[in-house]
């Protein structure tokens, strides 16, 4: 029973985040942390807790822009596009390909 002048409030449940907005999300959080320019997500992947994105960071301009230092982070979102965690999953330079993966 509501008292007189008493505010009734429903606490709605944020909506879940669809995978684009997931990947833009993860991108405002790596650019507010590291400061670093960024290129743009490389994966987006639901997981039990909400997702994780990949997103491809300029570490340090080189000239020529092909040796340029990237890295790859990955970012763990809750199902609203709260920060759990992130880490730098690994630094590369731009033109190199990968050990092993035929591509030459």
């Amino acid at each position: 029973m509501a008292v007189a002048g008493e505010r009734r409030t429903s606490r709605k449940a944020p909506a879940e985040l669809s995978a684009p907005d997931a990947a833009e999300t993860a991108l405002g959080h790596i650019s507010s942390l590291t400061g670093r320019e960024l290129i743009g997500a490389t994966s987006v992947e639901p997981t039990d807790d909400g997702w994780r994105v990949g997103v491809e960071v300029i570490e340090e301009r080189r000239i020529p822009s092909t040796s340029d230092l990237l890295a790859q982070y990955e970012v763990d979102l809750d199902l609203t596009g709260e920060l759990l965690a992130y880490r730098r999953a690994r630094r590369y330079v731009r033109g190199r390909t990968d050990a092993g993966n035929g591509i030459a």
